[in-house]
């Protein structure tokens, strides 16, 4: 048994979807998350700056005496390279495998979307982790660089008129590929589960990534005897690069319930 933290991070706070997630199947378990907020969105810059960043959330936690990482990050997920992510002190977990994996076990017809940001689509990464797992598949992918924006802030409701053009023009070509299955590549996306789920008539299958994620974090541990053998609900500490005044709100959309725990403003080096 392991007592020591979770550590999740993000580039904002879309990660906080896939604590929501840790929160209900492991509610024993700490958790330390962090959001660069004062840098968000990683997707449009460039592989080595991604890199660099993902590099300095890493740090960060670790610092922490965490346990485990979960890079709740498409972006990052999608473009750290696996000789960095395999030689941490500590069990790393991305978005990308566990999705993949979900994605192939639910396509019935093997033709699958995957939406995220420019940097995760670029890499390619879905495409890959799901044609190592399923040979018959085609996978259709397409970047939606306006959609983090419009989640950090605050248009996510479904009859939000804004919010549902971009949705709707980002998925016209998935839709004329006749996708039964989409990957939400990226963790800030659930929160828009029920537009995305309009536009396609309910008829596509919807794959969270954060969802999966937090599965492959409590497989991990149990995998690693790792579990906490706390009796009593974990504690969460929330750790943010820009301002914390409007953090509370915010993030209790992305959690469905208040915040409960310490929140610090940061500096990462």
């Amino acid at each position: 048994m392991d007592n020591r933290a979770i550590g999740v991070f993000d580039s904002g706070l879309g990660g906080l979807t896939a604590v929501k997630e840790l929160h209900k199947i492991l509610p024993n378990e700490n958790i330390v998350y962090l959001g660069d907020t004062g840098r968000v969105p990683y997707g449009s810059r460039s592989r080595e700056t991604i890199i660099k960043y993902a590099q300095q959330d890493i740090d960060f936690l670790i610092k922490k005496d965490i346990k485990m990482i979960l890079a709740a990050c498409g972006t990052v997920s999608s473009t750290l390279p696996r000789e960095i992510s395999s030689k941490l002190p500590v069990p790393y977990v991305d978005i990308v495998l566990p999705a993949a994996q979900e994605a192939c076990a639910m396509s019935a017809r093997g033709r699958i979307g995957v939406v995220g940001t420019n940097a995760t689509l670029k890499s390619n990464a879905f495409g890959r982790a799901m044609r190592g797992i399923r040979s018959d598949i085609h996978v259709y992918g397409n970047p939606c660089p306006l959609l983090v924006h419009l989640v950090e802030n605050g248009m996510i409701e479904p009859d939000n008129q804004i919010t549902t053009l971009a949705v709707q023009m980002y998925l016209e070509p998935l839709i004329k590929e006749k996708i039964d299955t989409l990957i939400l590549g990226c963790t800030h996306y659930p929160l828009l589960y029920e537009t995305f789920n309009r536009i396609l008539d309910y008829k596509v299958t919807l794959i969270d990534s954060g969802q999966c994620a937090a599965k492959a974090v409590r497989n991990t541990l149990l995998k690693n005897g790792m579990l906490s053998d706390r009796t009593e609900p974990g504690t969460t500490e929330y750790n943010v690069t820009d301002e914390i005044e409007t953090f509370d709100k915010t993030a209790s959309i992305f959690l469905g319930e208040p915040v409960t725990g310490a929140v610090n403003r940061i500096e990462l080096l």
